[in-house]
């Protein structure tokens, strides 16, 4: 016969283990983790970049499921990130670490091509521009305003003096640095903000210690390849690739004609370049004619329409699939809820496939038109990405035309690749198995 005592023992520890059970169910079920799908539900991908920035300036881990709905982001629940989503009107889901795990564990999965990757310390970003108001704006400076994340601008002056080791990515957009003002000599030779631009820039290449120009541009573009080879990141869009790539061959050599630094350039200029010293581009030929806008035949503006009959209506290119696991690094700067993009013109606003270098991996290209839109290398112990084209939500930007309002774009693929740029210094290098 069992006795009272032995069943009122017996209750207890079944009751026990019942609130034992449910404080474990409530503990699994409790949400440690913020997650933001980056794929078509998402309401502010770009905006969703700066949370993800305002967590590493915090302090916390931020991971990044490459090819997991779109990119998404995952790290541990805060308030204050809370709080930042529902200002910025970012989609975010709370998820249980129960849940995080099994995302991790179906990522981790040899046979599907994702991958997570640690976000750790958020990179110090640098913009160089120039301080006066140019005529145009900068989608790069547009887009870290409108993540909310946060940047200092530097110029020639401070980069001659040394500012860039406090950086970790540079960013390049319309410049030139071939000393050449964008050869907007023959548009432009009598407009008022052209004629101060050279202004400033003669005048800083005096203050520099520079005859012309053209040798402070130089001497600019060497401190930046000085600065990719030491560790640092570099994304360059627009007139910015190609001149700069320019620059570094003609060393040297006068390659700028009497409007731009008052003495003939050198005839035999194209017969001088000197390719072994550009990031990206070989064997292309300079275009020598003052009054007209392209420097050299890198870009495709000047032959796209009439060679392969491209228009705003069948402008696009694709971006590649990489492998997640074995390369991370195209990888993540390829993100997105597409692989069809807008295309969009600029300065330059694609490079021509023959010109490239072999080492050079093209992460977005118009295949049928031979052009590559959005390229990457390595460089030293840094990297660098050139991105064609001035802005990816106003197709053929001019001179005088107001910014894009990103508010109006929210869920931009052309703008997100531009922010993976941003993020990606961020990353925590893994050890390659062998």
């Amino acid at each position: 016969m069992i006795s009272r005592k032995r069943v009122r023992f017996s209750k207890m520890k079944k009751r026990f283990l019942l609130f034992l059970f449910a404080l474990l169910t409530l503990s699994e079920a409790r949400a440690t983790y913020i997650f933001i799908p980056m794929d078509e539900s998402q309401t502010q991908c770009l905006k969703a970049y700066g949370v993800a920035y305002m967590a590493l300036k915090e302090g916390v881990t931020v991971e990044w499921l490459l090819n997991y709905r779109g990119g998404s982001f995952v790290f541990p629940d805060a308030a204050v990130f809370e709080d930042a989503c529902k200002i910025r009107n970012v989609k975010f889901e709370l998820i249980a670490d129960a849940q995080e795990t099994s995302i991790i564990q179906e990522i981790s999965n040899p046979e599907v091509n994702m991958d997570a990757v640690k976000l750790e310390k958020p990179p110090r970003i640098a913009v160089y521009s120039p301080k006066d108001q140019l005529p145009w704006d900068d989608a790069v400076t547009l887009a870290l305003t409108y993540a909310e994340i946060p940047y200092d601008v530097i110029y020639d002056e401070e980069i001659l003096n040394g500012a860039l080791p406090k950086y970790d990515w540079l960013h390049l957009h319309h410049e030139d640095f071939t000393g050449q003002y964008g050869k907007f000599w023959g548009a432009y030779q009598n407009a008022t903000w052209y004629r101060e631009d050279v202004k400033m820039n003669e005048a800083m290449a005096q203050k520099m210690g520079f005859q012309k120009v053209s040798q402070m541009k130089l001497a600019v573009a060497k401190k930046i390849r000085d600065f990719v080879s030491g560790g640092g990141f570099l994304l360059a869009m627009c007139s910015a690739p190609d001149s700069y790539d320019i620059a570094l061959a003609a060393e040297g050599i006068d390659i700028c004609q009497t409007p731009f630094d008052g003495d003939p350039a050198d005839p035999n200029a194209n017969k001088k370049l000197n390719y072994d010293a550009c990031f990206a581009f070989k064997d292309f030929t300079l275009n020598m004619n003052a009054a007209e806008y392209a420097k050299s035949n890198i870009d495709v503006t000047p032959t796209r329409v009439q060679k392969y009959g491209i228009t705003q209506e069948n402008d696009f290119f694709t971006l590649f699939d990489f492998s997640a696991k074995w390369d991370p690094v195209p990888t993540m700067l390829c993100q997105d809820q597409t692989k069809l993009i807008k295309g969009f013109y600029g300065q330059t606003t694609a490079f021509d496939e023959h010109y490239l270098k072999s080492s050079v991996t093209v992460m977005g290209e118009n295949k049928g038109a031979n052009e590559a839109k959005y390229i990457h290398g390595d460089y030293g112990k840094g990297t660098w990405t050139f991105y064609g084209g001035h802005d990816p939500e106003c197709y053929q930007h001019h001179v005088g035309d107001p910014p894009t309002d990103l508010s109006l774009h929210p869920n931009s693929p052309g703008y997100r690749l531009i922010l993976n740029n941003v993020l990606f210094p961020a990353a925590k290098k893994k050890k390659r198995e062998t």
